[in-house]
């Protein structure tokens, strides 16, 4: 079940918690995208070196395919890696219509 979230909250919870809040959105997110049919790995790949830049490209994966629908999985990683600032609004917005 998609779960609805407040996206300024979290970006304050992200900025008072230095960054450790937006770790937890990104597995919270990850799950959820998952209930819609995703293949996300294990969030733990984030800590590793280079294993997190594949756990990013499977994120953005499954949510160009799950959540967006349109299998853009190359557009949403460039976003990700080069303006990754915005992508929790967009990946928040595009879950709140679901849920």
């Amino acid at each position: 079940m998609v779960k609805h979230r407040n996206i300024l909250l979290v970006y304050l919870f992200s900025i008072i918690t230095l960054g450790i809040y937006a770790i937890y959105w990104m597995v919270s997110t990850k799950d959820d995208i998952n209930s819609l049919g995703a293949k996300i790995p294990t969030a733990w790949l984030i800590i590793i070196p280079i294993a997190n830049i594949y756990w990013i490209y499977k994120y953005c994966e499954g949510f160009a395919q799950n959540v967006k629908k349109d299998n853009n999985t190359l557009l949403w990683f460039i976003v990700s890696i080069l303006v990754g600032i915005v992508m929790p609004a967009i990946v928040q917005s595009e879950l709140n219509k679901i849920a």
